[in-house]
């Protein structure tokens, strides 16, 4: 799973009970050309860097890693231009546009995938969801968003695209603590690797190193992965059972509450923002009650008085912003992801898929 996406990144929508000349060409034969795939991009050797050099000697002292070994691993690693192109954050001045956004994701070939996903897969999501409290369509609209259920896991080389934002991540205001966090999950690559008895570059994944159907950074495999299909081994690439049981489980122990509603629509707001400015964006938690937002001239109809909510913010481009008040479970799904369209993608695809899956 990713979490790369700023606070700044948050927008969005209603849900859907508030729908709203001829070329002459040379017949000169050219030469064969060889595309080189993302695993050839340039071959690097990563050891002679020193922050790797230290990170060996850090893996050796830590975990017992053999460092001759390790250098070896890490001078198998390719240094991927095209990750640290995607990696950087968007234009500043580039407006966030809900409408564009959900576009992407609550389409008919998604609803369509996710209907059939549920169908295929409906006694491990009931079970998920008494286990652990957590919707099927919530689970089912977080595995249709990062990956159309597989069908879009990624194919690069995690450790290709880990060792490079470790240690050649671009100049941002943030370089220093996105290559610690980065260096933090090659680091959790190569023990749930050794854990498990698999060669780390077999790992395929996102750009940024996120794995299998649910989209795991490495760390979260370790942390918050579950073995739900009973193989003895957890498998995020290859079982949709364990993607299902892991994104319950991480849902779970990132505050899920099965009581609690969701999102509810704000329908009155007071036109002096400097009321209700200072409860916006702060942090991603449920923290004002629904007495303090009245106060604030901030009125959901729906809101219940005995939770905690948050002001969620949704630019839709030049269209006004839409605002809604998200419970503690909104704000869990924003631990997946810590972007406000993610987690109303999230729900607007899984309620999507459950009523025409009801059809």
């Amino acid at each position: 799973m990713l979490c790369i996406l700023s606070l700044s990144g948050w927008s969005q929508d209603a849900l859907a009970k508030n729908k709203p000349q001829k070329i002459k060409r040379s017949t000169t034969p050219k030469k064969a050309v060889h595309k080189k795939t993302v695993h050839e991009e340039e071959y690097t050797r990563f050891s002679d860097w020193s922050a790797a050099a230290a990170f060996i000697d850090e893996m050796h002292d830590k975990h017992g890693f053999d460092a001759t070994e390790l250098r070896k691993q890490l001078n198998r690693a390719h240094f991927l231009e095209n990750v640290v192109q995607l990696i950087n954050p968007p234009p500043p001045t580039k407006l966030k546009n809900w409408t564009v956004y959900r576009q992407r994701f609550i389409e008919p070939v998604r609803i369509k995938a996710g209907i059939a996903f549920w169908d295929k897969y409906e006694s491990q999501l009931a079970s998920a969801e008494s286990e652990y409290g957590v919707p099927a369509e919530i689970i089912v609209g977080i595995i249709g968003v990062e990956t159309l259920y597989g069908r879009m896991a990624g194919k690069i080389r995690v450790m290709d695209a880990l060792t490079t934002l470790a240690f050649a991540y671009p100049k941002t205001a943030n370089r220093d603590a996105r290559m610690a966090y980065f260096k933090s999950e090659l680091e959790q690559t190569l023990l749930y690797a050794r854990e498990n008895n698999i060669d780390p570059f077999s790992l395929l994944g996102s750009y940024a190193g996120a794995i299998g159907w649910p989209q795991f950074m490495p760390g979260s495999i370790r942390r918050f992965a579950v073995d739900y299909d009973g193989d003895g081994q957890i498998d995020l690439r290859n079982s949709p059972s364990d993607a299902i049981g892991s994104v319950a489980s991480f849902l779970s122990q990132h505050g899920w509450n099965k009581n609690a509603p969701l999102i509810s629509p704000i329908t009155e707001i007071s036109s002096d923002d400097a009321r209700w400015q200072p409860m916006l964006g702060k942090s991603l938690e449920a923290e004002y009650s629904v007495d303090a937002f009245r106060l604030a001239g901030v009125v959901a109809s729906d809101a219940q008085d005995k939770f905690l909510y948050g002001l969620v913010d949704l630019q839709d481009g030049e269209r006004p912003t839409l605002y809604w008040l998200g419970s503690e479970n909104f704000f869990a799904i924003t631990k997946y992801n810590r972007s406000f369209f993610y987690a109303m993608s999230v729900i607007e695809l899984g309620s999507a898929v459950k009523t025409q899956r009801s059809k």
